[in-house]
């Protein structure tokens, strides 16, 4: 049975005016040793304001877990209690109900959840979102996260023969401020400017430094874009080439990266000098979906990114010699519209 912790997140009555209602997030434990990972769903991307069916089609799906990268509702706002009603509207919707009935959640946020577009470390209501964060998604009063500068954590699944880490970065509590502005920022060579702050780059060595076989890193920006313009890990490229050698100094094998953001789903790949391939698999489609993608480089498998509401899958099988990690775009009817699959040894040093 999988091991669940069942919270009861959210009451209705006061921020909608209606029958009280009560909400329950199935919420994993941070360690599941007996749960073998086998199908990993994740998106981002979801207005609160409009239909979510895409949910009834990821708990179709059946995955050992869903990991919700960002954008998780659209609050942009410094009211908190304005920001409690789109979560709220979000815990209304029936599909979001089958979801986190029948399916285990983790989550990151971030700009719109965060709560100002695009916004970073000088967020002035950022302790208070993060509260209301937490909360929503069934955090206890105990956790660690409650008291780091920031939402990041991890989760393991599986013995020490299957054992894989999932890593919930934060890219705003301490994200440094961007050069440029909306029409298009510009990448900083400034070694002072952080996309992680310095606790969590610790916290992440160590992280890396534990027993895993696969290690998914979920950012919510896009991690192996080329700079566009746009949000992503491009605007640092110095703190990218940090996130490879802390990959390298700790040794760790099996890393791939999961995001959203952007409003549409692709794959990217970057090989950098003297480590393995490095996917990022982006899905961004559980509502907004953008119209003039931006342009990439790096991007694999198709031409084009997907652009309808969809999900990403990561399919994990273990009886196979050497073990073999299939990336996956889904759309709406269930229907695979990108699909790559690598052995895991070619995610080895």
């Amino acid at each position: 049975m999988k091991a669940k912790k069942i919270i009861n997140i959210l009451w209705l009555t006061i921020l909608l005016g209606c029958k009280q209602e009560q909400v329950e997030i199935n919420a994993p434990a941070n360690d599941n040793p007996s749960i073998t990972l086998t199908k990993l769903a994740f998106s981002s991307c979801g207005n609160q304001n409009l239909e979510q069916p895409i949910l009834y089609t990821i708990a179709n799906y059946q995955p050992d877990v869903f990991c919700y990268v960002g954008d998780n509702v659209y609050g942009d706002t410094r009211n908190m209690s304005v920001l409690r009603q789109q979560y709220a509207k979000l815990a209304s919707k029936p599909e979001f109900a089958k979801l986190t009935a029948e399916t285990p959640i983790i989550a990151t946020w971030d700009d719109h959840d965060y709560g100002e577009n695009d916004a970073g470390t000088f967020y002035p209501m950022k302790n208070f979102s993060k509260d209301i964060f937490l909360n929503f998604w069934g955090e206890p009063a105990s956790s660690p996260r409650r008291s780091r500068d920031g939402i990041y954590t991890s989760y393991y699944y599986g013995d020490q023969e299957h054992r894989v880490q999932i890593i919930l970065l934060d890219n705003r509590y301490n994200r440094s401020n961007l050069d440029g502005s909306l029409i298009g920022y510009t990448p900083s060579n400034d070694p002072t400017r952080t996309m992680l702050g310095e606790n969590q780059w610790n916290w992440l060595k160590n992280e890396l430094l534990q027993p895993a076989k696969i290690r998914i890193i979920a950012s919510s920006t896009q991690f192996c874009v080329e700079h566009n313009g746009w949000e992503a890990w491009a605007n640092f490229p110095l703190q990218q080439e940090k996130m490879f050698e802390t990959i390298r100094e700790a040794h760790a094998e099996g890393v791939f990266f999961l995001s959203g953001d952007v409003h549409y789903g692709e794959l990217s790949k970057q090989t950098p000098e003297d480590l393995y391939p490095i996917y990022d698999l982006t899905s961004s489609g559980i509502t907004n979906i953008e119209d003039n993608p931006a342009p990439n480089q790096y991007r694999i498998v198709t031409k084009d990114p997907i652009m309808i509401r969809h999900f990403g899958a990561i399919e994990i099988n273990w009886d196979v010699n050497p073990v073999t990690i299939t990336y996956k775009i889904i759309g709406g009817q269930g229907n695979t519209r990108l699909e790559h699959t690598i052995d895991l040894d070619e995610l080895k040093f």
